[in-house]
């Protein structure tokens, strides 16, 4: 892709196949997760927060924005493998945090798998810190098989 400038812009209803492809590129859709039961449920609670990027007509980026009143949580951020190291993560970033602040949220949370190196030390580029906290979870609902994490 050329020097176009990136337009992020709110989810639509239709973006819907080309944001599972992205994920998909990214690497961020892993076995038992279904990433279209994500978006339905990402629909139904703070569809606002759900960000794409947008260049000459063709979605390249994502993040998915949370805030529940204490924390802001940052999923499915990914850029197009083709369009990374131009600056698109850190420009999904400032749109979600300048969102996040803009409802008073005081701090941002993510989880990063701890053999992906590259994308901790990106978080660590734009100001996240590891936090001495464990991460732990409990499925609600299963899809069939599912992984150890996330």
């Amino acid at each position: 892709m050329g020097p176009s400038v990136m337009q992020i812009r709110s989810f639509q209803s239709g973006d819907e196949a080309a944001v599972v492809a992205l994920w998909r590129d990214c690497g961020l859709v892993r076995a038992g997760i279904d990433p279209w039961k994500d978006i339905k449920r990402k629909q139904a609670v703070n569809p606002e927060m759900f960000l794409v990027g947008e260049m000459e007509g063709k979605i390249v980026a994502s993040v998915m924005v949370g805030y529940e009143g204490r924390r802001g949580w940052i999923n499915y951020l990914g850029v197009s493998p083709g369009c990374q190291r131009r600056g698109l993560g850190r420009q999904m970033m400032a749109e979600a945090e300048r969102m996040l602040r803009q409802v008073g949220c005081p701090k941002i949370n993510l989880q990063v798998r701890t053999t992906n190196r590259e994308v901790m030390q990106f978080y660590e580029r734009i100001g996240f810190k590891v936090d001495d906290v464990i991460s732990m979870g409990k499925r609600l609902e299963t899809d069939g098989d599912q992984p150890d994490c996330c």
